[in-house]
This record gives structure tokens, C-alpha cells and sequence, in this order.
């Protein structure tokens, strides 16, 4: 059982943390801004698009092409895969490539793919993400992962990184209904790890993320602002946990 012990408060008799993955764990804007940069650029391969199509594309998913930020609304980093496949599909329909459902699906495979040889290039861990690990397994807590991504994608990025042993269990949005914020992911990891929700903590860089362990009946959800948000009044209307980053989140051993 673990204390997580933040700047001007604790809490205590935590058996599960749960975190949120792009933005929390690793570096959202490197990850997504590659994955939509790649799509965006096979896609107008394929159709034989130029260069203010693919950034059209990109734009759409959801990537600043200035700044190669995500935008706080998304939708890639903050919906699911089917939302950002969709806003590709809409915008080749205006671009005059109507009925491309398929070939994008084909296109975000593919990239799934490729992208397994660049995972070096585009997956960056958070600071304080393996010494956060060692505590947590130090303090016998159990750790899982609730994303948008999906599953097998997670499990790839964390074992490149070197954690999939210390992770219990990671749900997808693949594997539920209804993704965040409604509670579907934090109940399949609860349910599968068998611990109570007063018993578990959420931890994310988004308000979806953050309203997904307040709409579980969680413990505590915690923000971050390590990701796609930045500003913490935005967290700070819904939690009274916020840090700049899980590398000031302290773990010790709950007596």
C-alpha cells in the first residue's frame, strides 16, 4: 500500500495507481505529431496530394503544424482512433477525395507498422517516470494504464521503454464502450486487478483524463501538466491535485 505524497498534500491507502499514457508517461507532442506526421504523408502518397494537403491532413488530426504541438481539443492524443480517423476522412471529402474510409484505415495499419522501426525517434519517457515505477513497486502498488491508444500499441511503447514488467494491466479504448472520460476503462482495470475504487488513483495530463477517475468514484484523480494541457486553472476547476509533472509526485511505503 503506497502514500503519494504531493506538494501541500497526501494520499493515503493507495493499492492501484492508474495513469493516463501520452502526455503523463511519454511525450505527447513527439509521439502523435510523428504517428499523424507518417499518416498524413502515406495518405497523400496514396491519393497523389502535395504538400497543403498533408498539412491539411495533419491539422486535422489534430497537430499544430507551426509549433508540432497537439491541440488541447484534439482529437489525436484525447480521442479515440476512430474520432481522428474520422477528421481525416471529413477533411479529404473537402479537399475533393470523398469516400476514403478505407484507404485511411489501410493508411493508419500501415503506419502502426512501419512506425515499430522509429520507436527510438518517437517515444520519449516523462522525467521521474522510472524512479515513479520503483517506488510504486517498492510500496507494492499495482500499476495500469488507461488509454485512448490502443492496447497493443501501449504495451509496445511501455516494454520499449523497459516497464512492461512492472505494469499489472493496460486498457485500450479498443476494449470498452465507451472511452473517457466515462468510467468503462478505470471499471475493466479495477475489475481485472480486483481493487476497490477507494482504494485507486488516477493520474493524467488532460480533463478527460482527469474526469475519468472522478466519474469511477476514485480516490483522488491527479493532474499533470506535462501534456496537451498546460494551463492549471483548467485542471484546477475539477481536482484539487495538480503537480507539473509525475516527477513530483513522492511515493513512500503506507503503514
Amino acid at each position: 500500500m503506497a502514500k503519494i505524497i504531493l506538494k501541500d498534500d497526501a494520499i493515503s491507502s493507495v493499492d492501484l495507481v492508474i495513469f493516463d499514457k501520452d502526455g503523463t508517461l511519454i511525450d505527447v507532442h513527439l509521439y502523435w505529431s510523428a504517428m499523424v506526421g507518417l499518416r498524413a504523408a502515406l495518405i497523400c502518397e496514396r491519393l497523389g496530394l502535395g504538400e497543403p494537403e498533408r498539412l491539411g491532413l495533419m491539422h486535422s488530426m489534430g497537430v499544430d503544424v507551426a509549433t508540432m504541438q497537439l491541440y488541447p481539443q484534439g482529437p489525436v492524443g484525447i480521442k479515440k482512433r476512430e474520432v481522428v480517423m474520422q477528421a481525416a476522412v471529413d477533411y479529404l471529402s473537402t479537399s475533393g477525395c470523398p469516400d476514403q474510409a478505407e484507404l485511411c484505415r489501410e493508411v493508419f495499419a500501415q503506419v502502426d507498422e512501419f512506425s515499430l522501426e522509429r520507436l527510438d525517434e518517437i517515444i520519449a519517457p516523462i522525467q521521474g517516470l522510472y524512479e515513479m515505477f520503483e517506488d510504486l513497486e517498492a510500496a507494492g502498488c499495482k500499476i495500469a494504464i488507461a488509454t485512448t491508444d490502443l492496447s497493443t500499441r501501449a504495451w509496445l511503447a511501455m516494454a520499449h521503454l523497459g516497464l512492461k514488467e512492472r505494469i499489472d494491466f493496460i486498457a485500450g479504448a479498443e476494449m470498452v464502450a465507451r472511452t473517457k472520460p466515462h468510467p468503462d476503462m478505470i471499471e475493466l482495470i479495477l475489475q481485472e486487478l480486483a481493487v476497490a475504487p477507494e482504494r485507486a488513483v488516477m493520474v493524467g495530463d488532460a480533463v478527460t483524463d482527469v474526469m475519468l477517475g472522478v466519474n469511477a468514484g476514485l480516490k483522488a484523480s491527479i493532474g499533470v501538466l506535462s501534456g496537451i494541457i498546460r494551463e492549471a486553472a483548467e485542471l484546477r476547476r475539477i481536482t484539487p491535485y495538480l503537480v507539473k509533472s509525475i516527477a513530483d509526485l513522492k511515493i513512500s511505503q503506507d503503514d
